[in-house]
């Protein structure tokens, strides 16, 4: 069975590359055990043991932070999402995270520079957000770190997580948020506009989000 790192690093495209802060959170997550294998090429990393927080899930609330699932998908499907199979669009893209409970992605994306940033795609089913997530993979774990349930709901990112969950509270992730702060020696926000400025939805004219903007000149 390979590593996370290993099955991304198998389905990236020509010209990306597996960032040095997501290896170190791939080696943070398999050295807690915080991963399943499906099959033999499959691993699924987490940021918390499922099984403990299934346990501990109440009506009022959970432990535990932010719910993403980490696995090297690539861009194999996004081809139903963009509705095209065009490999000058899907070869800028490698889908290495779910963000939410319905389908929604978090991928690489080289942009018009042949930068390589952090973006989401709704999965329209649910969340519509489209947007660079993240300039720096670090701002990506600093996102996690702030603690909102899921990274699909843009609409949560202008308050803290206490606030845009309401009553039903999510306990940040103390052990990860440490680590985070610790390894890399930076701060987490108190929200996520802090680090995604433009969190805007699909089709949203003139988005001032450039990954947004392409996503409209690209999609059937």
């Amino acid at each position: 069975m390979g590593s996370l790192e290993g099955q991304l690093e198998a389905v990236l495209p020509l010209g990306m590359h597996v960032p040095s802060p997501i290896r170190s959170l791939f080696e943070w997550i398999e050295s807690r055990g915080l991963y399943v294998d499906r099959s033999s090429s499959e691993r699924i990393g987490f940021l918390f043991s499922p099984d403990e927080i299934r346990a501990q899930t109440t009506q009022l609330g959970r432990p535990g932070g932010t719910k993403i699932l980490f696995a090297a998908e690539g861009n194999l499907h996004l081809k139903h999402w963009f509705g095209h199979e065009r490999a000058d669009v899907l070869d800028r893209l490698c889908v290495f995270a779910t963000t939410g409970g319905e389908g929604s992605m978090a991928a690489f994306w080289l942009d018009d520079q042949g930068r390589q940033v952090v973006v989401h795609l709704g999965s329209g089913s649910g969340s519509t957000m489209v947007c660079v997530l993240a300039e720096h993979p670090i701002d990506f774990l600093r996102l996690m770190a702030v603690g909102y349930e899921e990274l699909c709901w843009g609409s949560q990112f202008a308050v803290p997580p206490v606030e845009a969950h309401g009553e039903f509270t999510v306990a940040p992730n103390e052990q990860f948020r440490e680590w985070v702060t610790e390894a890399f020696n930076v701060l987490v926000p108190e929200r996520g506009t802090d680090i995604v400025p433009y969190p805007d939805d699909m089709g949203i004219p003139q988005s001032k989000d450039r990954f947004n903007r392409w996503v409209s000149e690209n999609v059937a």
